[in-house]
């Protein structure tokens, strides 16, 4: 039998036993409440979470998205014709400029696009604009709508083409030899306003019209100076819409080369002045040297040579395509 004194001392360890436990559940969780959980990682790179975002969708294998529109449909498309009945465009030569039609403070309209090519597409945003067409001596303008949308315009020009190719003889000329010069004609006055100066073989475009054409035999010489001769053929043409003029301007001339000689086929004499004159009197050409050569046209002339202090002179014939020596005795 345990004494008072043992009881005491058990009961004071079970007490304090209790004390410790009720310690120990105070400092630990509860078994019901849930472990807190580590959110996922998210992938490197990626946009933080919206609840309120629409989750992007997603093509079969094999598919790509469609381009979003663009004003890239705005493509306007021409074409130019020398008339509007014409079923072939021009291929070449046209010189396209587009213009906004809204007028600038100066008056003017800003250049929105421009192309040489035949048959231009040009991007342009919706507007009004004004489209002209220049092929030569020709244009034409159209007013243009552009509305979201692609359009196809035709402008006709009223217009036809003129080819003029100088001849000497049978032989066409090089480009270099002649000068074609084409003017409007007024009543009384064939050259009344000059409009264009082309080279032999040269096409050019024109409104439907009258013209006049003076073609004019250059001669090229070995200095690098180009001399206009006396040789000048005239021509009065009509350019008719969608057509081409051709045309040919034949000269007839030639080459002569003078020389002061103290008797016939005899050395040049040097530091010879020469002055050639139609037999009406009228100055043609001056020229200094021992063998200078021109080109005239046919007919007759007089050639004055002076050397030394002394004056000597001839008459000579001129025969178309005949290049020869003319000598001028010094006696």
């Amino acid at each position: 039998m345990r004494s008072a004194k043992g009881k005491g001392a058990a009961r004071v360890a079970a007490l304090l036993c209790l004390a410790i436990l009720a310690l120990a559940g105070a400092a630990s969780p509860s078994a019901a409440q849930a472990p807190p959980v580590a959110p996922s990682a998210a992938p490197s790179g990626a946009p933080p979470a919206d609840a309120d975002a629409i989750p992007p969708l997603r093509l079969p294998a094999g598919q790509t998205p469609a381009k979003p529109e663009t004003d890239s449909g705005n493509i306007l498309h021409l074409t130019a014709y020398l008339s509007a009945t014409d079923a072939q465009p021009l291929r070449g030569g046209v010189h396209w400029r587009v213009f906004n039609e809204r007028v600038e403070l100066d008056g003017s309209h800003a250049l929105v696009a421009e192309s040489i090519d035949s048959t231009p597409a040009l991007t342009l945003p919706d507007g009004a604009f004004i489209v002209h067409a220049a092929f030569g001596l020709a244009g034409a303008t159209k007013r243009v709508t552009i509305e979201g949308k692609g359009v196809s315009e035709r402008v006709a020009l009223n217009a036809g083409a003129l080819r003029i190719t100088g001849m000497l003889g049978d032989a066409p000329l090089p480009a270099a030899k002649s000068q074609i010069s084409i003017y409007v004609p007024e009543r009384n006055n064939s050259e009344a306003k000059l409009v264009a100066n082309i080279k032999s073989g040269e096409t050019i475009g024109l409104p439907e019209g009258n013209y006049h054409a003076v073609s004019t035999l250059l001669d090229p010489q070995t200095t690098g100076a180009v001399n206009s001769t006396n040789s000048v053929i005239n021509a009065d043409l009509r350019v008719q819409a969608g057509k081409l003029t051709d045309a040919s301007l034949r000269h007839r001339a030639a080459t002569m080369t003078l020389k002061l000689v103290s008797g016939p086929s005899g050395e040049a004499l040097a530091n010879t002045s020469f002055t050639i004159l139609t037999p009406g009197g009228d100055v043609i050409r001056e020229m200094i040297g021992a063998f200078p050569s021109l080109v005239l046209a046919e007919g007759e002339y007089v050639v004055i040579a002076r050397h030394d202090n002394n004056v000597y002179q001839t008459n000579f014939k001129v025969e178309s395509t005949l290049d020869r020596d003319v000598e001028v005795l010094a006696k």
